[in-house]
């Protein structure tokens, strides 16, 4: 008798453990669905409607360098750079202008580089509009970490600084710039002339993956309802397209995106 006594309580507590566990289990589901639904819910309802995206961005990609030295026999050069001008479009299907459309504050921030160049040292930089696909750098545009944009309504606003109207009228123009790729390069070859872009690297005997770069940075939006929005931007350097490649001077590529920008507040 005693010993059907402990298997009858040992299965008793076994039974009882076993149900404990799982009323454990089912209890933890519908908390865990419970808080998925008030998180996810109020998520998807704040962005059933697409506000804000970017579908388009222009990229011209080229090369410059400095010259140190030139005699009839040879010509030597100093910081051989390459850079590659970004224009980002941000559009909003509604093509009437409210307050939830337009630009209140915008930055970008979290800069990451997934692939680094092996030769020279790349930075980013905000760059003026007008001087888009030219080769100067104004180092006081150097994004170091966060780039704030002034937003304005006036018809004619200063944009050598990072400035954005708030009618979404001009895009978000950067420039990547990859620095001291080559320096005291000698080239030995004067029968044909420099020319200063993309094929210098070829004269420089610069492979195009020692150069190449890939990295994202997100950007944030508030519009005029304060409601805020993020998107992440994925960027690999167009160095080289079906047609050409910045060996023949330089590269233009229009390239159709689908970056979304999610309302998060």
């Amino acid at each position: 008798m005693n010993k059907k006594k402990i298997i009858l309580t040992t299965l008793t507590i076994v039974l009882l453990f076993v149900l404990i566990t799982i009323a454990y289990l089912l209890f933890n589901r519908v908390v865990l669905k419970g808080s998925l639904e008030n998180t996810l819910l109020p998520f998807a309802e704040k962005n059933k409607n697409t506000v804000f995206s970017i579908n388009k961005v222009t990229f011209f990609s080229s090369c410059d360098a400095k010259n140190k030295t030139a005699t009839t026999s040879n010509f030597t050069i100093e910081n051989l750079y390459q850079y590659t001008d970004m224009a980002f479009f941000i559009n909003t299907p509604n093509t009437e202008k409210n307050l939830e459309n337009t630009f209140k504050q915008v930055y970008i921030d979290n800069i990451q580089y997934e692939q680094t160049p092996s030769l020279g040292e790349p930075k980013l930089y905000y760059k003026n509009i007008n001087n888009f696909a030219k080769s100067d750098i104004y180092e006081e545009n150097l994004v170091n970490d966060k780039l704030e944009f002034e937003i304005t309504s006036e018809d004619e606003a200063d944009l050598n600084k990072p400035t954005l109207y708030n009618n979404l009228a001009n895009p978000i123009v950067l420039s990547y710039v990859n620095s001291n790729i080559k320096n005291d390069y000698t080239l030995t070859d004067t029968t044909k002339p420099i020319t200063y872009d993309g094929s210098l690297l070829k004269s420089c005997n610069v492979l195009l993956n020692n150069v190449a770069c890939k990295f994202s940075f997100d950007v944030y939006i508030t519009n005029n309802l304060d409601q805020e929005f993020k998107t992440t931007v994925y960027i690999d350097l167009p160095l080289e397209t079906e047609e050409k490649s910045i060996y023949d001077g330089n590269v233009t590529l229009n390239q159709n995106t689908n970056f979304i920008f999610y309302r998060y507040k």
